[in-house]
């Protein structure tokens, strides 16, 4: 019996990294796809729709076979999957209006959502509140009024900055709904799947994991602040729209130019500071100096790589 639902937030909190595999464009989502991807050598699938279709159907049908082709030889239900959304995170409105993407995603079961172009912290505590219930505690600004003060017509304001400087967190605006498909295919009830599909680890008890992509200029330049906001747990760097706005016309990161290292340097310690997981790509050859640099969500798709890494760490839960 696993520990956890989300395979993945059962490895990160024990400091041992975490391999992906999955479509940025072109994936077709079926049930039959699902079956098979079930037993894959990867602790998580990246489902692109930022670039690819957002299929809400294919999905909903892509982990109903997850389910059952499932469990996991780990003894996991499924798979932990996270979507890229379509939204980019250039601003908080444009991430408050298309919020309806992340209730459809998470509804159909996903485990997670990585918010691309990610460049105000202001837009990524949207991005988190867009993802979590109202019943959602830690983090949110204690002069928030309660709900019986907001029905009396008190104002709820917008959340201030904690003492330390940081973004507090508004309340969740996700509605129920979606609970019985989404707990079914984490093998919950409804009423345990509100309580358990809350940000990780923000919430130590909570299954979901939300990342944001630093890859433009601006996001860079804010990172420290995007990174402090509670909710998340991981970033990355985004090689190729970052390279691709430097004037690079292919993604550079074998190796990065000056610049771009700089850049991924400036994020990974960001991610440091605030107990966030940090996303790279690997391969075989480089594996372990990304450990060692402490990358924990490993990206590529090369099995090869996620062997020599799994051994490196001494991991001990089956693949």
């Amino acid at each position: 019996m696993a520990a956890r639902i989300n395979r993945c937030i059962e490895l990160l909190s024990q400091d041992i990294a975490v391999y992906y595999t999955g479509h940025h464009t072109g994936h077709v989502l079926t049930y039959e796809e699902g079956c098979k991807d079930a037993q894959t050598w990867a602790d998580y699938i990246n489902i692109g729709m930022e670039h690819g279709a957002f299929d809400m159907g294919g999905l909903m049908n892509y982990m109903r076979g997850l389910v059952d082709g499932g469990p996991t030889r780990s003894g996991h239900r499924t798979p932990t999957v996270i979507v890229e959304a379509p939204v980019n995170g250039t601003d908080e409105t444009n991430v408050r209006h298309n919020a309806w993407q992340f209730r459809q995603i998470l509804g159909r079961g996903a485990h997670g959502i990585i918010l691309c172009q990610a460049e105000t912290p202001e837009a990524v505590r949207a991005f988190v509140e867009a993802c979590r219930y109202p019943i959602g505690a830690q983090g949110v600004d204690p002069a928030i009024p309660s709900p019986l003060e907001r029905m009396a017509g008190k104002p709820r304001g917008m959340p201030r900055r904690d003492p330390d400087g940081r973004l507090y967190l508004g309340i969740g605006t996700r509605g129920q709904g979606s609970e019985p498909e989404a707990g079914h295919v984490w093998g919950l009830d409804p009423i345990q799947y509100k309580q358990r599909c809350d940000p990780w680890p923000l919430n130590p008890k909570g299954e979901l994991m939300l990342g944001v992509k630093l890859e433009s200029p601006e996001g860079v330049a804010r990172c420290e602040e995007i990174l402090a906001v509670p909710g998340l747990a991981y970033a990355e760097i985004g090689p190729g729209d970052l390279g691709f706005a430097l004037g690079y016309l292919t993604t550079r990161n074998d190796p990065y130019p000056p610049e771009m290292q700089s850049a991924r340097d400036r994020i990974l310690r960001a991610c440091q500071r605030n107990g966030l997981a940090f996303l790279e790509a690997c391969w075989p050859a480089n594996v372990d100096q990304r450990i060692a640099d402490g990358v924990r969500i490993l990206a590529g798709g090369r099995e090869e790589a996620a062997r020599i890494g799994r051994a490196r760490q001494g991991r001990k839960m089956p693949v």
